[in-house]
Order: structure tokens, then sequence, then C-alpha cells
């Protein structure tokens, strides 16, 4: 009797493990929805549209990109955390979504670290401070001086309590020994459209946001936040240059999916991942966008997205940034 169950139960693990190789090996076989925690339009939606036309053909099979937008990325990454781990739901995430939100909230419906499968890093953008005209903001030292003559005088928008635009400048504030008030707005678009129409004084934005206004002269630019210039604003220096160092802000986005996915099927995807962002037209249609390139391997974006959480968990403790 016990070398029949034995034999039995063998033979039930083997079918398991027989049956889990084929469903990776067969992966995939229907089509995949890609969450987007982020509203249609923004710019992890436009990234994730573009990735899964290509991935689709990749693989083939439809990507359906799916937005489920809410508390600063929480509704849609908490639910690819409940998922199935079979590669059939993944994530595009921002950083915000596992670097920034365990440290902001008092309770988190998911762990970054433990309920996702690093897949691949995909694009990654620098940032911008720009200034409203009505301001009289020119430079980095002409902010800090007017911020140090009125303190709490000067006010800066951001796409919300705990967002990378609110921190970026929270930050800065701190490492330049100013105080600000920050008046949060519901998104990027409405934040820099606040300084645009000198509702708020300055604001941090991701490149891509703010070039056409800066270009059309709408909004003043004052420094990029970044090790390097960009191409695009090649007069503007950096925050470093303006004598202020400040950890790297986050700003990339990267393919994920539960945890304990298959690792063919890890894989498989980050190998189609590369494969999209190699291709040159994906990659003009990127720097149309003012969006860097940043394929690399699954463990690589996973211990970047540890050492990003570990860094700026710090900096929102000592600041005492908290969301409800």
């Amino acid at each position: 009797m016990y070398r029949l169950l034995m034999s039995a139960a063998l033979a039930a693990t083997f079918a398991m493990t027989s049956t889990a190789a084929t469903a990776a090996d067969a992966y995939p076989d229907r089509p995949v929805r890609l969450i987007v925690p982020q509203s249609a339009g923004s710019g992890g939606d436009v990234v994730a549209r573009l990735l899964a036309d290509k991935l689709g053909a990749e693989l083939g099979q439809s990507i359906v990109v799916d937005n489920r937008a809410g508390a600063n990325g929480i509704v849609g990454t908490a639910f690819v955390a409940k998922q199935p781990a079979d590669g059939y739901t993944l994530l595009l995430t921002g950083a915000s979504q596992v670097t920034f939100n365990q440290h902001l909230y008092k309770s988190l419906a998911y762990d970054p670290q433990k309920d996702f499968t690093y897949i691949a890093p995909v694009v990654d953008t620098p940032f911008v401070v720009v200034a409203s005209k009505a301001s009289g903001i020119t430079s980095m030292a002409s902010f800090i001086e007017k911020a140090k003559a009125k303190p709490g005088g000067l006010t800066f928008s951001s796409a919300g309590v705990g967002n990378s635009t609110h921190l970026a400048m929270e930050v800065l504030a701190d490492k330049a020994g100013v105080k600000m008030t920050h008046v949060a707005y519901k998104g990027s678009g409405p934040a820099l459209t606040g300084v645009i129409a000198g509702e708020v004084d300055a604001m941090v934005s991701v490149l891509g946001t703010a070039l056409p206004q800066i270009t059309s002269g709408n909004v003043v630019p004052v420094a990029v936040i970044g090790d390097k210039r960009v191409p695009q604003l090649p007069n503007v220096p950096t925050v470093k240059e303006a004598g202020l160092t400040l950890p790297a802000i986050p700003a990339w986005y990267a393919l994920l999916g539960p945890a304990n996915l298959d690792p063919k099927i890890v894989a498989r995807l980050n190998q189609a991942v590369q494969r999209f962002l190699a291709d040159p037209q994906v990659r003009t249609k990127l720097a149309g966008l003012y969006l860097d390139p940043i394929g690399g391997s699954a463990d690589s974006i996973k211990q970047r997205a540890f050492g990003d959480s570990k860094t700026w968990g710090e900096v929102i403790r000592k600041l005492g940034i908290q969301n409800s």
C-alpha cells in the first residue's frame, strides 16, 4: 500500500510538473492583458500601447492594454498582484508604484518585493524644473533666492501627493535649504497648466510633458534633474551645475508579472522586450517622446527597483511625507 501511495504521489507530481512545463513552452497561446495603473493618454499608457503593438507581433498573440488608474497607481498594481502567475496578466509599472508607495502609505494592498516577478526594464526619462513666467524665476539661483527671501511663499504643483513630481521638488527644496508650499493637482497635465496660468510658481516635470511648453515659451526652464544636460535643452544647466546634489529620481517604466512566474515565460518576455527596444522604428518613436530605452535583465530591474526603494524610503521618512 505504501509503495502504491508513493507511486501515485510521484506520478501526480510528475504530471503537474509536466503540465506546467508544457504550458510554459506553449506560452502564449491566447491574448495577454497588459495592465497600466494610469489613465489613458498618460506617459505610461503611451509606452504600453507602443509596447503592446510590437510585443504582440513578436509573441504571435494580441496584447490588450487595460487601464486601471487610481490611488497613485495602487488600483492597477494591486490587481496584478492577485492574478494567476501564468503570464497572461502583466503590468507596465512606473517607478512610483514599486519604489515610493510602500513608504507613503501605512497600509498597501501589495508588497513590491514579494508580490511580483520582475521581467524587464523598458524606458527612462529625465526631469526638468520649470517656472511660471509670472514668477520672475529665470535660473536656479533666482529660484533659491526668491524662496529664501519669503519662506513658504513660493508655490509648486505636482501630479499628486507622493508622485515623483512631488517628491523631486521636496528633496530639491530640502537640499537648497528652502521652504515652499505644495499644491497637488490631479495629474501632470493639470499641474503643468497651473504653472502656465501662473496659479503656482514652479514644478518638476518629466521632459516629454514640459518640452512643448518650454519650446512655445509658456514656461521657463530652470534646471535639468539628472547627471547631464539633455540635447533638447543644451543651454539649460543641471541642478548639479547649480550646486545641488540630488539622489537619482526614478522615472523608469518596467514590465512585471505576478509573483512566481515561470522562468521560461520571464525569459521569453524579456527577450521580446529587448528586441522591441532594439527596433530602429521604436527607438525613433521613443526619441520623439523623449524616452530613453533601458534594456536589461530581469534581475537588473529588480535590483534597481529595490535600490531606488531604499534610497527614497529614507528620503520620504526624513521629509515626513505620508499619503492617506
